[in-house]
């Protein structure tokens, strides 16, 4: 059992989950919106056969869900893409990270001392995934998904073109 401060009882959590997936709602969504990412996920991998963009879907803990998408010039330098869910704030973000750790603090410690604040960048690599984050969409509409699929798209290649554009300076 993770070691986290609880307001609650575990068991009155899980009475509560008990309930709520029993009336059906959160279950449907959450199959929706996973189905949603996969087809995403095609999408970036069929329209972009030159990047990277992982073979599985990081499902998470209702607290993220991902696929990294990685064109070769940040695959070099061990960096990636993830397009992001975030469950809590319900929007969709794309994020860079490191192949590991010591590559992410790298990064991070480059971002934070150039100055450069076109994104947000973590106070600390600490406990965190990414280097750069940009919210792509800040209240997603899911009732017209290709809209949705073309503000992701649009957003990625552009937060992409920046961050290589950056890299190529330093």
């Amino acid at each position: 059992m993770p070691d986290i401060v609880k307001a609650k009882p575990f068991h009155e959590y899980m009475n509560e989950y008990r309930k709520q997936v029993a009336k059906g709602d959160i279950k449907e969504a959450y199959r929706g919106l996973m189905e949603y990412i996969m087809d995403l996920r095609s999408h970036f991998q069929n329209k972009y056969p030159d990047y990277f963009v992982s073979g599985n879907i990081y499902y998470g803990y209702m607290d993220m869900t991902y696929f990294s998408f990685i064109p070769e010039s940040l695959k070099q330098q061990k960096l990636k893409v993830a397009i992001v869910f975030v469950h809590d704030t319900f929007r969709f973000e794309v994020w860079l990270a490191g192949y590991n750790k010591q590559v992410q603090a790298k990064y991070w410690k480059l971002f934070k001392e150039s100055g450069w604040n076109k994104y947000r960048i973590p106070s600390t690599t600490k406990g965190a995934d990414s280097i750069i984050e940009c919210t792509l969409v800040e209240n997603p509409d899911f009732s017209d998904l290709d809209s949705l699929t073309r503000q992701i798209e649009e957003g990625t290649l552009e937060f992409i073109k920046d961050v290589e554009g950056f890299l190529s300076k330093q």
